[in-house]
């Protein structure tokens, strides 16, 4: 007898071989049979008639550093068929820390990956400094899925030059050095890369680039060159193609590198392409020269995205009304979401807000997201029950506010009340420069591309794309 028999299901293997119906048999942790008709029964036998079944999905790109010490289920990777997450991504993390590291450390997860600072800090035990000392705390947690976990660029450039990382002060050779020791340290205990940030909009709390955004060859290549001597094949992480933005020769130039980096040290090098508005067909020149580098001896994967790559909006979330004095006003002297959407209602207080000019920002790298309504209508998009991730553009604010006679805020304001104050916006900021999906299509059946950027465990006020296995 088979411990479980899973029957009538659409097998999806992951090898690229069309799905085929039929049984699968699981005995102790192992499958004993797939395809065709289990003719043994099982203590559990499950009826998958019309659903798929396929592997657990590995998702390479997550922020579940501070989240695996008090959610062991990691949701919600958990709930979309993930069985292995990988973290430490960006750049981010929590190890190598001194204690006096530990503030600088959140606060910066927080401004890059919108994960609540006051979360973290009540859920990191920081019971560790080495990084091998923080893959033992993980490790001692239990998981309902496996976790793997890579150095960030921060934690370690921090530990090694304090203030001059923060600065982004160019690394001596001794620092280059220690920190080649302490990556090659992660390596050895069981990290499978290492991460670091090149993106302009990736900002510490007090707004400044992140330690390692302007890292030069010498400090990246002697970090790889230690990886590629401890003789395992791990992975060299990047987010974002194009330090100096999105420019095409900026973008050009950062994967010139990669794949000299990758063919001189042997290390696959991963990093992020995204469709842009401005430069529409960059991500195929790119993704292209991936392939291409593959003579020279370079392993290049590019992480993309399975649909477009932005944000939400909504009254629950981020939206441009934050700002505004009477707006802020209404919020303190709530206690509730339904005596906020009813205080909101009223039409003293909707025409009082749309009146209104915004209050002076932070600095927070999110707090101005909502403003996207505000400057750019065209790019926002009223979701409605079904959730249309697949737009027109007569489907955007913009188009919607004229067709209406209305300016795109009052739209905007009014249909934030509906649903119960439920109704979301999506802003498809990348990935979406056509107005539909088929360059989206393309990247994915790319031979050099790799599905990515479901950023688990981050973004919690903005969106939630560990949901991309089962989109």
């Amino acid at each position: 007898m088979a411990d479980l028999v899973i029957r009538n299901g659409l097998i999806v293997d992951g090898t690229g071989s069309p799905g085929v119906v039929g049984d699968i048999s699981i005995t102790d942790g192992v499958l004993t049979q797939v395809g065709g008709t289990v003719a043994d029964t099982g203590a559990e036998e499950i009826d998958a008639t019309g659903r798929i079944v396929t592997p657990g999905f590995v998702d390479v790109h997550s922020h579940y550093d501070g989240q695996v010490f008090f959610d062991n289920a990691l949701t919600p990777s958990n709930g979309h068929g993930v069985t292995t997450v990988v973290l430490g991504l960006c750049g981010v993390g929590f190890a190598p820390a001194r204690p006096t590291d530990h503030e600088m450390l959140i606060t910066t997860m927080e401004s890059v990956e919108d994960i609540p600072g006051d979360v973290l800090r009540v859920g990191l035990p920081w019971t560790w400094e080495s990084f091998p000392e923080f893959l033992n705390a993980v490790e001692a947690n239990g998981y309902a899925m496996n976790v793997a976990a890579q150095i960030g660029h921060i934690p370690v450039r921090s530990y090694v030059m304090g203030e001059r990382a923060i600065a982004n002060e160019p690394a001596t050779p001794e620092d280059i050095a220690a920190m080649s020791a302490i990556v090659r340290e992660a390596v050895d205990a069981g990290a499978v890369g290492f991460s670091t940030s090149r993106v302009l909009a990736h900002r510490t709390a007090a707004g400044d680039p992140v330690p390692g955004t302007f890292a030069a060859e010498d400090e990246l290549f002697g970090i790889a060159g230690a990886m590629a001597d401890t003789g395992r094949r791990v992975v060299f992480q990047l987010a974002q193609a194009g330090i100096d933005g999105f420019e095409p020769e900026s973008s050009v130039a950062e994967v010139e590198w990669m794949q000299r980096l990758s063919a001189e040290t042997g290390l696959p090098v991963s990093f992020l392409i995204l469709q842009t508005d401005g430069a529409p067909d960059l991500w195929r020149q790119l993704m292209n020269s991936c392939v291409e580098a593959e003579a020279m001896g370079a392993h290049l994967r590019p992480q993309v995205a399975n649909r477009p790559f932005g944000m939400l909006l909504g009254l629950p979330v981020r939206h441009p009304f934050m700002k505004r004095k009477t707006f802020r006003r209404v919020y303190d002297e709530t206690s509730s979401f339904e005596e906020l959407r009813v205080r909101l209602a009223d039409p003293d207080i909707r025409s009082a807000i749309l009146s209104e000019e915004d209050t002076e920002f932070s600095g927070d790298s999110y707090e101005g997201m909502g403003l996207i309504a505000t400057y750019k209508p065209d790019m926002v998009y009223p979701l409605g029950d079904d959730l249309d991730y697949e737009p027109l553009e007569s489907d955007s604010l913009a188009a919607r506010a004229a067709a209406f006679g209305v300016a795109p805020l009052e739209l905007f304001y009014d249909l934030m009340l509906e649903r119960d104050g439920g109704t979301m916006f999506l802003v498809p900021m990348f990935n979406y420069a056509n107005t539909n999906q088929d360059d989206i299509l393309e990247m994915l059946n790319h031979p050099a591309a790799l599905i990515g950027l479901g950023d688990g465990g981050a973004h919690l006020s903005t969106i939630c794309d560990a949901s991309m296995p089962t989109y």
